[in-house]
Order: C-alpha cells, then structure tokens, then sequence
C-alpha cells in the first residue's frame, strides 16, 4: 500500500513541475511516507525525519512532507509541536496537503478541512481521486503495479494499529479502479495487484457494485493486462466463489495471502482474529482443493506473530505444529510489540521476554527455509512462465505465476515479457533458469 502511495504522490509532485533526485541534500521537496505497523518501523520513521532537520537548518526554503500512518487520519497537533521544522503533513494515501501547500492554493486551516472531508469517519462512500500517471521515471519500465482498492480497515484486530491510522473500511467505485488499471496498462504495466487490508471485503460497503470475484473478472476483460493479484485476504472472507474464480480466470494468479497470525485458538481469541486454527486448517484445504484442477501448485503464504501477550511455549509449539502441517510457501514471521493505542495495548501486558520472542522467531524462521526448499526443489527441471520486470546486477528478474522469484541471463529486453523458463536451480527464495525459447534482438521468440 505504501510502495503505491509513493508513486500516487511523486506522480502528483511531477504533475506540477518537479522531478525526481535520489539526493536529499538536492531537494526542494522531501516526502517521507511513514508505516508504523511495528514499533521498529515507527523507529525508524522519527529517526529519519529527525537526519532531516539539519538539511532544514541550512535550506530554510526546503519542504519537508510527512505523511502517512504516522499522521493517521486524526489530526497530527502533537506531531506539530513535536516536530516545528515540518512543512506538512498527510495522512496516508492523499497527496493532497503537499500539492495545495506547494501550489499555494490553501492554507493551514483548509488543509486540515480538506484531511478531515477525505477521512472523515462518517464519510464511509468517500473515495480518493487517485492520480494514475506513473513518475517519468517508471514509465514504460514498471511491469507490476499496485492499485489500492479497500482502504482503511473496520476488523480491529486486538495487535493492529491500521484501522487507528488509515480510518475505517472503504471500497473504491469499481470505475475508478478499472480506469485507473487500464490507464497503468497504456504506460507500460502488465501486472498488477489489488490491495485491501482486508481485500476479500471489498465492496461489502458499497449500496451498488461487485464484491471482489466480480472485480477480477472486470479485470480479467482489460487488454493489454496479463496477471492479477490481490492481497491480503482474511480467513473469515475467503469465499468459495472467490476461489472459483482464481481457478477460472487465466490472467488472476494462484497466489493466495491469507494469515494465520497463530496456531493456538485462545491466542487467536486474545487477538481477535475470528477463527481457529482447525477452520484455518479447513481453508487451506479449501484453497487447495477447489485450485487443483487448474493449479495443482497453488502458492499460499501466511503471516505469523510471535509472542503475543500471554503466548506460553505450549501455544507456540501450536503455532509451529500447524505450519509443520499445512507446509505453506511462504511465511512472513514479526515478533510481536506493542502499538499504542490498540486494544492489546490497554489489555494485555507485553509478558514475553524480547529473548524468547528472538528465538521463537528463529525457530520458524529455520522451520520455513527447510518447508521452502523442499517446495523449491519441485521446480528443478520444470518448465513455467515468467513475467520479467527488470534488470538486477546482469541478471533478469521475474516471477512464477506462483509469485517464485526467477533470475535468468539475456542480453534481450525481456521487460514486461512473459516467457517460458527451464527452472536449473531452485532455492528457499529464489530460483534460476534458462530460456525455453530464443529471444532475438527484436523480442520475437524463436524456437531453440
């Protein structure tokens, strides 16, 4: 979500005349785009911004933008006070307080006005007019692009400080999405994935429209479109229709992002997630079953918490236990810390020691590099399509439909192509691979 903020706001920025500097001490404007999922994140936020402060002092013209879920949706006074030598400040996803302080077209007063109208907590039909021209930079060169299309989050997980920061739940018109799509297609991007916090509601706010499975298929018809993706889906919303459609529709993926968060259904409780670890055994089974036809290597990752307050070793054990079992592709592994703010903050104490979170950490860490080899290893010899996306120290970079990373040698463009691969090495997190098929100097494919 933040990679396509990012683009939407320096987009925006070269809209009215700017462009881009890697150098910061080359700037006229700076904008730091903040996540504060983890206390390491927000960390790392106040660290950079406070290394901006003497580029300020020697450059009292500079524009120093803040935004993002540091800011949240509510206000930022303290944030103000706290930091003087910042020009403005955004809420995630709207580039909007940037662009009327540097066009002069508002002031303090309207700027806030103008944050609370997008955000407001009532608003639940507002949408964001998103820009959809790609920075120079990127276009003609960026394959997979990233479209919101559920912004904020209304499930309130006990450990999540999103709704908190991105406001409540609220899908965006399926015109704007498709248009927004189809203006990607025309700057050079074939790929992209719709984003939700929790994606699979998408639509369940709005009076008219489709849910997501109608969403894909209205993607499904764009040309010039190859792949589709989305994430992340919640176990409680992932339908069989969905699946259905997955497995129906050439162009969306089979790559499916579902968390777990934890093996032990009374951790799952504490978190408020919904479930129990034995429907969340049943769903993986569904995803499987219902994809085999079409996809009999459906990929599925997992997100995974560890030492949620009150965890003991037999719960974690729980945890390790069901990722035995299940075997899934991928695992996103963060140990747990505190969010202020958030309902695990006010009702639990954060009782695991930093040490037994490290090593119940390293113990999954471990677990999923050996799981992850071993569905690796499948590939060796295999054959599967490729999209490409770029060109990384000599090497062409590109992914399975099955989201694997592949590394292959060509003194061709491959940008935005997708080719057929020999897999002839295959790793935990990446693998390597050869051209089926001849690529000449024009990008038609010749038979070897």
């Amino acid at each position: 979500m933040n990679v396509a903020d990012s683009q939407r706001v320096a987009s925006a920025l070269e809209q009215i005349g700017l462009s881009v500097t890697h150098h910061a001490d080359e700037a006229d404007v700076i904008v730091l785009n903040t996540c504060v999922v983890r206390q390491s994140a927000e960390n790392k936020a106040y660290g950079r911004l406070y290394s901006l402060k003497p580029l300020k002092e020697q450059n009292p013209h500079l524009v120093i933008n803040l935004m993002g879920c540091l800011v949240g949706v509510k206000g930022h006074e303290q944030l103000r006070k706290r930091f003087p030598f910042v020009d403005v400040f955004s809420p995630p996803s709207d580039p909007g307080p940037l662009i009327a302080y540097l066009t002069q077209e508002d002031s303090q007063h309207l700027e806030y006005a103008e944050t609370q109208r997008r955000f407001s907590l009532m608003d639940e039909g507002s949408d964001i007019d998103f820009a959809i021209q790609l920075p120079a930079d990127e276009q003609g060169k960026l394959v997979s692009a990233h479209v919101p299309v559920v912004l904020g989050c209304s499930h309130a997980c006990t450990f999540c400080i999103i709704p908190y920061r991105r406001g409540i739940e609220r899908s965006r018109p399926a015109t704007n999405i498709l248009a927004e799509v189809r203006a990607l297609v025309a700057q050079g991007v074939r790929e992209v994935t719709f984003l939700g916090q929790i994606v699979d509601r998408y639509g369940k706010d709005l009076q008219d429209g489709p849910d997501l499975a109608g969403l894909l298929r209205m993607g499904q018809d764009i040309e010039g479109l190859e792949r589709i993706r989305f994430l992340t889906s919640h176990p409680s919303w992932m339908t069989d229709e969905l699946l259905d459609v997955v497995a129906e529709l050439p162009k969306v993926m089979p790559h499916i992002e579902v968390p777990v968060q934890a093996g032990d259904n009374d951790v799952l409780e504490n978190m408020r997630r919904g479930y129990t670890s034995d429907e969340y055994r049943r769903l993986v089974e569904r995803i499987r079953t219902r994809l085999n036809n079409r996809w009999p290597g459906v990929s599925i990752a997992t997100d995974i918490i560890v030492g949620f307050p009150g965890e003991t070793e037999t719960q974690f054990q729980r945890t390790y236990d069901l990722l035995e079992e299940l075997r899934l592709d991928v695992a996103h592994l963060a140990r747990y810390s505190t969010r202020p703010g958030t309902v695990a903050d006010r009702r639990f104490a954060d009782d695991v020691p930093e040490v037994e979170k490290m090593r119940r950490f390293r113990l999954l860490e471990e677990q999923q590099e050996r799981i992850a080899s071993e569905i690796a290893i499948q590939y060796q010899g295999e054959q599967v399509d490729v999209l490409f996306e770029e060109k990384v120290k000599g090497r062409w970079k590109g992914r399975t439909p099955t989201n694997k990373l592949v590394f292959v040698e060509s003194e061709s463009d491959l940008t935005g192509q997708v080719l057929p691969i020999r897999i002839t090495w295959a790793g935990p997190w990446s693998m390597q691979g050869e051209c089926i098929r001849k690529v000449s100097a024009g990008n038609q494919l010749n038979e070897l």
